[in-house]
């Protein structure tokens, strides 16, 4: 499973151009691919050559269109001279807002409330949307974590994790969730991190979250989209109470550092 950042885009992705208005059609067919969360932030485009020959327009046309993507502020100046899709979704919350909420675990529970409702939502329109491409994206999300579960690979869990919950956004065809979610990243990405670093029954958890995961999956594959919504609900019920373990499990531990200390200052002398 691929998580790296996001590199030059497949030309295969742009369809001939046969319009009066080439520049117009250009630019609209680049739209409809930022739109639907298939162009990426940071993605470079092919060369004008490469890019003319696979819209099936002369370069002055293409450039005209590529200029109007620019001044829209769509497409920037890339390395070596390159140009990419332009960072449009930048994250909900700054770094510090989100370092805040993982010191506050009454704040990350307020997230995972507004979640729940987000990936049920999510969920459900996957089940009743999805194509077949979906469907197997999911599917070897999935089998990618099976793999990561039984090498006991816990960094790769959690970003396989999210790279599964953005292939249900994916699946649900809603553009508005795609973004949202692209722009919450971070926070679920840390957020998760944290979790699976404070709990004391790891693997346990990440067996239970990997089928839980399956579940999902398995739902929005057949279509069934209650089962899949109630799927993803569970999911993150356990998710929140997975995280107040943690948190317990932490202020638990500092405890007994506290009272073995105590007892070493205090302990009787016998005198």
């Amino acid at each position: 499973m691929n998580t790296k950042a996001p590199g030059k885009m497949p030309i295969a992705l742009f369809e001939p151009i046969h319009n009066e208005s080439i520049p117009d059609s250009i630019v609209w067919q680049f739209e409809e691919l930022i739109l639907n969360g298939i162009l990426k932030e940071g993605v470079r485009l092919p060369s004008e050559r490469v890019l003319a020959e696979q819209l099936q327009v002369s370069r002055p046309k293409l450039r005209e269109a590529l200029t109007e993507l620019k001044e829209r502020g769509l497409i920037c100046a890339g390395p070596a001279e390159s140009a990419e899709i332009a960072r449009l979704t930048k994250n909900a919350m700054s770094p510090a807002l989100i370092d805040l909420y993982l010191r506050h675990p009454k704040a990350i529970d307020d997230h995972l409330e507004f979640r729940r409702v987000q990936e049920s939502l999510t969920a459900r329109l996957a089940a009743t949307r999805a194509t077949d491409e979906d469907r197997q994206a999911l599917t070897n999300i999935v089998e990618e974590m099976e793999k990561a579960n039984d090498n006991k690979d816990s960094d790769l869990e959690t970003e396989l994790d999210i790279c599964f919950h953005l292939a249900v956004v994916d699946a649900s065809h809603n553009r508005h969730l795609i973004h949202t979610m692209s722009s919450l990243y971070e926070l679920n990405r840390k957020g998760l991190a944290l979790n699976r670093q404070h709990l004391s029954n790891v693997q346990e958890v990440s067996k239970k979250l990997l089928q839980q995961h399956q579940q999902i999956c398995t739902e929005i594959c057949a279509g069934r989209a209650d089962e899949a919504a109630a799927a993803a609900e569970a999911h993150i019920d356990f998710v929140r109470w997975s995280m107040k373990e943690a948190q317990d499990n932490q202020e638990r531990r500092a405890n007994a550092k506290k009272r073995s200390l105590a007892r070493q200052v205090f302990i009787p002398s016998g005198e």
